[in-house]
Formats: structure tokens, sequence, C-alpha cells
């Protein structure tokens, strides 16, 4: 809103011409129906409740995006789309991008409650998102995945930042855990098995068949558990994140 020459000016979307019970040319209602099935998103800029006109914006889809979307319906991960933008707009930016279900015109306060909605069948949910109207809905999910380039709002609500804007990044991250939840598993295995044959044999078990383990050695077996532990935690660094090679991975593609 602004005052010029003593007068209102509002410029808003469709929600506020509701709002100011402003009234539309045929002209502009024409045009604003055109521009919705295009995939953009109209302002309008209205005075005394007539709309002087409207203002047509639209956004690039990256990409990169589409092959983000393919990699993980492809790899059996169920992709939604969450926005505030009009359903026109929503629609057509979901069918460029292959995505099947999509949320739109969904208002700040109300992201979060369709993150919950998606979690009502017991999924687990991953927002990926970007500016403060996501900090709700990072917070509600599973997994809250913030753009690095986003506000800091959004990446002090997730639980994982993208060091950049490429969505495929998303399939690094799936890779990175996979690997780490693989090296957990090791480690716990590789620790369960040392201490099930070194407590026994430290506590003096084979004592009775004149075998005892010396203290010393002790010390420098438990010593070699914990070096073993953490050089195999340090092998995840040879992981190759690039998007492309964590897509060729995800997929199955060597």
């Amino acid at each position: 809103k602004a005052t010029i020459d003593g007068k209102a000016i509002y410029v808003g979307g469709p929600r506020l011409l509701v709002e100011l019970s402003a009234k539309q040319s045929s002209t502009i209602t024409t045009a604003y129906e055109s521009a919705s099935n295009d995939g953009k998103t109209v302002v309008y800029v209205v005075r005394d409740k007539k709309v002087l006109g409207a203002i047509m914006l639209a956004d690039v889809i990256r990409p990169e995006s589409k092959e983000a979307v393919r990699s993980l319906q492809e790899s059996g991960k169920r992709v939604a789309m969450l926005t505030g933008d009009a359903k026109g707009v929503a629609a057509w930016v979901a069918k460029e991008l292959g995505i099947k279900e999509f949320f739109a015109e969904v208002l700040p306060e109300h992201k979060a409650d369709v993150v919950k909605k998606l979690q009502a069948d017991g999924s687990k949910v991953a927002m990926v998102g970007d500016g403060v109207n996501d900090a709700p809905a990072l917070t509600q999910a599973d997994v809250g995945i913030a753009i690095g380039a986003g506000t800091d709002v959004a990446i002090a609500s997730a639980g994982v930042i993208l060091a950049s804007s490429d969505p495929r990044s998303v399939l690094s991250v799936i890779s990175l855990s996979k690997h780490s939840y693989q090296k957990m598993k090791q480690n716990l295995w590789w620790a369960a098995g040392y201490n099930i044959v070194s407590v026994p044999l430290a506590a003096g078990i084979l004592a009775p068949f004149g075998f005892i383990l010396p203290m010393s050695v002790g010390a420098v077996l438990m010593s070699l558990s914990t070096v073993v532990v953490a050089a195999n935690a340090q092998l995840l660094r040879r992981i190759d994140l690039r998007p492309e090679a964590s897509i060729r991975e995800v997929m199955g593609v060597k």
C-alpha cells in the first residue's frame, strides 16, 4: 500500500480484490486467465476499489529441477509441490516438472498443516524450502532441508542445509545419509564383536587353560578398536557428493 497524490494505491494478488471488493474490467479478467494458464502470477494495481491494471510475473524453472524431480520419482520417492502461488501457476509448473501432486494458494501459516496432512498416513516427509514462509513447514517435517542461499530463518529452522541452490543436491543428501547409516552399522558390529571377544579374555575366561591376556595388550587392543572405528568413518570422505554422481548412485547407474 502506498499513498500517491493523496490516494491509496494497493498492489497485491487475487485475494486483494476480494478484501477491497475491487472491480476489474473484462479485459483484465481475460488477461488473468491467460496468464495463469501460462504459469504466470498476476499482481493487481488497485485505486478507489478499481483495478487500474495487472502485472504479470513468472519464475524461470531451473533446468536442474526437472532432473531432480525425475530422479527422485524413479528412485521411489513421492514428490509433491507446496506453494502460495495461484492454482493455474502451480498446475503449469507441476506439469513442466512432471509433478502429479501439488498444493497451491497455501498461506504461510498453513504450510505446516499440509506437511501434517502428508504425515498422517505414516509417511516420512522431507521438506525443501528457502524462504521465511517455509520455516514452520521445515520445522514440522521429519527432515527440513534449507537452500543455502535462502533466508536465515529458513536455515535456522532446517536440520540440513544445502551448500548450493542446485535442487539435485537433495539426491546428495540421500546418498550421504545412506552411506552414513551403513558406516554406523559397520562400526556398531565391529565394536560389539570386539567387546564380545575381548572382554571375556580380559576377565580371564581362558585362565583355566593357561591363557591370560596381559593388561598392556588389552589396553593396546582397546585403543586399536577406537582407531579402526574412526578410520572406517573417515572413509565417508571418499564419497562423491556431486549432484551428477549422487543421481547415478541413487538410480543404480554406474
